[in-house]
């Protein structure tokens, strides 16, 4: 006798860009990861990774899982995850995130506050982190 398995369908991660000479005015809403090299008026909110590159400008709000900014951003980040800033990027406005990783010479003028400070240590006490 043939048992018949249930296949799962494989979990395609979408990746959309915004391309070098390309100006969106607007929001954006999506499932899968950005990359912004042109400019963006408005907010975009995702599951995945947001992207700026180095010729990217992003001016809004940014709801995402991780963000690696190469460029520059003004506006409010959400970030659930991680947030890069490589070397040359200029961040200004409020950020909220759980880890922080500032290469050496971007430029980070913003409010940020970083949420799950509270790391559970193995006897079960809690330790509050302190952050930047």
């Amino acid at each position: 006798m043939l048992s018949k398995k249930k296949q799962k369908e494989p979990i395609v991660s979408e990746i959309n860009v915004i391309g070098k000479n390309t100006t969106i005015i607007g929001d954006i809403i999506a499932e899968g990861d950005f990359r912004v090299e042109g400019n963006l008026e408005g907010n975009i909110k995702t599951n995945g990774k947001i992207v700026i590159g180095a010729s990217g400008k992003i001016k809004g709000k940014i709801e995402c899982s991780e963000a690696d900014i190469e460029g520059l951003f003004s506006g409010e980040l959400l970030a659930s995850n991680l947030l890069t800033l490589k070397a040359t990027a200029i961040i200004t406005g409020n950020v909220i995130i759980s880890k922080l990783a500032v290469e050496p010479g971007a430029e980070f003028n913003a409010t940020c506050t970083m949420k799950n400070a509270v790391k559970e240590l193995n006897n079960g006490q809690t330790k509050q982190e302190k952050t930047a």
